[in-house]
């Protein structure tokens, strides 16, 4: 007969409490199916693990088997803690890969409130352009995706948001003090700085915008950088400018339909962890009234 797990609990409850009695009271068992069991288990060693019927005195033998039976009773039950907690999605690892934007502006509450929610859940969080993104998903390398991306294969895609774009210039720059929403043939004769967005602008009337730019940035903090030491302005989405961003401004184009739809890509249902799970729930409850 194999050692079962169940010998050791009981052999266990024997030993640290002294009784046949009082280890069927804390195992919740009647006390012959203690002794029962207890015998099984001494029969299978070959030896006394008690000095007397009582019970209430290790051999040197039992001292032995009582700490390896404590020892590994607890990496069970850690084990069955861990397993319980990662079904439970209260623990567990996400690791999740987002635009600048995202990061910046609209996982902090998200991740807060998360966090407060399932403590013992790692987030292991990165930001990159939509082509890394794509790279780092297809490579199994993130588990949540946020970024202006067409369908991959193997993914779950969702629309969370459509971010409009706007002029981002200087608080004190001549469009901003202009008191009305720039129009296309406002830029023609500004220092105009790409950046791979402006190719989601499709409008006939902003590519002489687009080409005339001599310098194309691909780096939302470095491109923002340069727009605040007054070297041009650019066209990006509302959430690229947080508003405490002091010496820059977003101005709304009229008329204009252009947005950056930003999708959720998560594993395919059957693929993601309760945690992986929770996640992307957290994230489409928090952001639904923006699609």
């Amino acid at each position: 007969m194999a050692i079962k797990i169940e010998m050791l609990r009981c052999f266990r409850a024997v030993a640290d409490t002294g009784s046949l009695a009082d280890a069927a009271a804390t195992l919740n068992r009647t006390p012959s199916a203690i002794s029962m069991m207890l015998r099984q288990f001494e029969d299978h060693i070959g030896a006394p693990l008690f000095e007397t019927g009582r019970k209430s005195r290790l051999t040197p033998l039992g001292e032995l088997i009582h700490q390896e039976a404590t020892r590994e009773l607890e990496h069970f039950e850690r084990t069955v803690a861990a397993i319980e907690g990662l079904s439970r999605a209260e623990r567990g690892h996400v690791r999740i890969i987002a635009t600048p934007s995202m990061v910046q502006t609209v996982l902090p509450p998200i991740l807060s409130r998360f966090m407060a929610n399932h403590p013992d859940v790692r987030i292991d969080l990165r930001d990159a352009d939509s082509a890394a993104i794509e790279e780092e998903l297809r490579a199994e390398r993130a588990d949540i995706g946020l970024a202006s991306l067409g369908p991959l294969a193997g993914f779950k895609r969702k629309k969370i948001l459509s971010d409009p774009f706007g002029v981002v210039c200087l608080l004190d720059h001549s469009l901003a003090r202009a008191g009305k929403a720039p129009e296309w043939t406002d830029l023609l004769d500004l220092p105009f700085i790409a950046n791979g967005l402006c190719t989601l602008i499709t409008d006939p009337e902003f590519q002489p915008i687009l080409n005339s730019a001599t310098l194309t940035v691909h780096n939302t903090t470095s491109l923002l950088g340069l727009v605040r030491i007054g070297m041009g302005v650019t066209i990006l989405p509302r959430l690229t400018v947080e508003p405490d961003q002091g010496a820059l401004t977003f101005l709304p184009l009229p008329g204009t339909v252009y947005s950056r739809d930003v999708y959720l890509f998560t594993p395919e249902d059957h693929l993601q962890t309760p945690a992986i799970k929770a996640m992307a729930t957290a994230i489409c409850m928090e952001r639904f009234q923006l699609i």
